[in-house]
């Protein structure tokens, strides 16, 4: 039955996620922008402030130790859908500091619980394959989203209040339907409930920490690239961002097939040097280096840099194969945090470059994005405990 299948839930979560947070973000740019009359410093301490339960993701492991990692992802999407919900209702930078946070704590510590229980209720031998199934439900849920935001708001402009309203309460409703349909799903391996570093995962922890920063340059700025540069409009940004998803709905678990075909190590240096060519593209664009096309060629660049992103699903497989099954809960609370690290200081500093020059921004994300390429380099092609990087050796794991 469908309802009993780990995986089927876990689609269904991710689905009602994204449904929320890709709502928000199709309107976000536009709205900051238009209603409350943004520059690019200012969106810089939104992003950064909206990162800030991100960094304080590691705290999940103290609501682990009262609450499962299925319970507190339903309380998140509520809590999600709520911030959602309200942002109309602020247009201003108070405001919109306010019901960012609400919405961001809502995601990160869904997104927390999530991958703990990803790994966990996932065999390892399919993982890469499900996660892309996962992933093609998270893109379905985008596509959903930016395709009736596109669609409404061109057929008919109801504004950015009633939109952000619809979207929180569906995402919150679907969120409590979820709850009470599905039935609860449990590990096999009882989690450490304490906080987990361990010397031998510094590799994942180095990789998460790289992707959390470049993710984070272009999430602040890419999209908002497109709109003061570029001239996109609420439709035009929906419309970009349908094409990426419905895209992703097929190539999502194509893509988590080929992890497995593949390997992690070969998928990871295939996801970072795509960024790398990416954000050179951007900061090429943002100077008006390819004239009449830089609309089309910045759009194109943010389309692709929305497909490979499904690519990341390697870095959580290859700490599946590496990790002791009993630190997986308290391992992705942490490197959460860790992910979140730049993002909490990046966004405002990077908004005062993009004062300066845009083009900065995005030399800078070329130059982390080839600072994890390298990193890529020292994952072994069969990881497993005793053979985390191509420096060690595949021997039995010493107490820690």
């Amino acid at each position: 039955m469908l309802l009993q299948s780990p995986t089927v839930f876990l689609m269904v979560l991710a689905f009602v996620n994204w449904l929320g947070f890709a709502s928000w973000n199709a309107l976000i740019n536009n709205f900051s922008k238009e209603a409350a009359g943004f520059s690019g410093q200012d969106i810089g301490i939104l992003q950064s402030v909206r990162e800030i339960p991100g960094f304080l993701a590691f705290t999940a492991i103290i609501l682990f130790w009262i609450m499962r990692e299925q319970m507190l992802a339903y309380l998140s999407l509520v809590t999600l859908g709520i911030g959602v919900a309200i942002t109309g209702f602020y247009p201003t930078l108070g405001g919109l500091l306010l019901t960012t946070t609400v919405m961001s704590l809502g995601f990160h510590y869904y997104e927390t619980s999530q991958q703990s229980l990803q790994l966990q209720l996932l065999p390892k031998a399919e993982a890469p394959r499900l996660l892309g199934k996962v992933a093609g439900a998270s893109a379905m849920a985008q596509l959903l989203a930016f395709g009736s935001i596109a669609v409404v708001w061109r057929v008919f402009q109801p504004g950015y209040v009633v939109v952000f309203m619809v979207a929180g309460i569906a995402t919150a409703t679907l969120a409590l339907a979820v709850w009470l349909l599905f039935p609860r799903f449990q590990g096999t391996v009882p989690q450490n409930k304490g906080f987990v570093l361990r010397k031998r995962y510094w590799l994942y922890y180095a990789l998460t920490f790289m992707s959390g920063a470049r993710r984070q340059i272009f999430m602040a700025f890419g999209g908002f690239l497109l709109v003061e540069r570029f001239g996109y409009d609420v439709s035009a940004t929906a419309t970009l961002l349908l094409a990426t998803y419905g895209i992703n709905t097929f190539m999502g678990p194509m893509l988590g097939k080929l992890v497995g075909r593949v390997g992690e190590r070969a998928t990871i240096q295939m996801e970072n040097a795509s960024l790398v060519a990416v954000f050179v593209g951007y900061a090429l664009a943002s100077r008006g280096h390819f004239a009449e096309l830089g609309y089309i060629v910045a759009g194109s660049l943010f389309v692709i840099d929305g497909i490979f992103t499904t690519l990341m699903l390697a870095q959580r497989t290859y700490f599946q194969k590496i990790a002791d099954p009993a630190d997986i809960a308290p391992t992705s609370a942490v490197a959460f945090t860790i992910n979140h690290i730049a993002a909490v200081f990046l966004p405002v500093t990077f908004g005062l470059i993009w004062i300066y020059d845009p083009a900065i921004v995005f030399i800078i994300g070329a130059g982390v994005a080839t600072v994890s390429l390298s990193l890529a380099f020292l994952v072994p092609r069969h990881p497993a405990p005793g053979n985390e990087t191509m420096m060690t050796q595949a021997v039995p794991v010493a107490a820690e």
